[in-house]
This record gives C-alpha cells, sequence and structure tokens, in this order.
C-alpha cells in the first residue's frame, strides 16, 4: 500500500495533531516549521511530490489557494469541517485548505479519502 505523503501548513506553526492522524492512517505527514507556514504550502508539496496538502488559517485556507495559482494543483478552501475535506479530496483536489481545526481525525480521514479515490482502501 502507498504511502499517502501530506504536507501540513498551519498560519500559526501548528499542525501536529493532524500530522499524528495522517500517520496513524499509514501516511507520512511533512509539518512546515514557522508562522505562515500555510503559505509555503504549494512549495513544500512540489518539493516533495506529495499527494494532498492541508493548509489552515483563519480565512480557511490561503496557503491552498496560494499552491492553486502557483503550481496548478486543484484546490478546495475556506472548508470548515472534516467532512468538507474529505469531499473535496474525493473530488480529486490536491490541497485543501480549513480554518483552524488541528484535529488527528481530520488527518486520518484525508489519507482514507484519498486512498478510497486512488483504489488503495
Amino acid at each position: 500500500m502507498k504511502e499517502v505523503l501530506v504536507v501540513i501548513g498551519h498560519r500559526m506553526g501548528k499542525g501536529q495533531a493532524v500530522a499524528r492522524g495522517v500517520e496513524k492512517a499509514g501516511g507520512k505527514a511533512i509539518v512546515i516549521p514557522g508562522m505562515a507556514a500555510d503559505m509555503k504550502l504549494g512549495d513544500v508539496m512540489k518539493e516533495n511530490n506529495a499527494d494532498l496538502g492541508i493548509s489552515f488559517c483563519g480565512s480557511g485556507g490561503a496557503g491552498a489557494l496560494t499552491a492553486q495559482n502557483k503550481y496548478g494543483y486543484k484546490a478546495k478552501y475556506s472548508l470548515r469541517s472534516v467532512e468538507a475535506a474529505c469531499t473535496a479530496v474525493k473530488e480529486g483536489c490536491q490541497a485543501v485548505g480549513l480554518g483552524f481545526m488541528d484535529t488527528e481525525e481530520l488527518g486520518e480521514r484525508v489519507v482514507q479519502a484519498w486512498r478510497e479515490v486512488h483504489g488503495e482502501e
């Protein structure tokens, strides 16, 4: 089974809980360190050839929008729930932008959604 690589960019330099969830689901997480990490999402996704990127900020994912504009990643942003993030992944989005939701459940469920879409359940 493929190790799904997920990059996490959090405006306040967090994202550790989501990373634990990604790893719990058998994925690998890269948490971008430091303040305004969300704005580096596309760059780090590109550098690491990531499968998914998750951006967190108050507005709901400026980093996902930036990743889309700079690199052409399909993105959805201004999301406010785990369910919305999973739906975006199932619709083929590579960059997902949310408000502050650093939870293990989010990390675990987006990896599961990615596996469903790519036939790796």
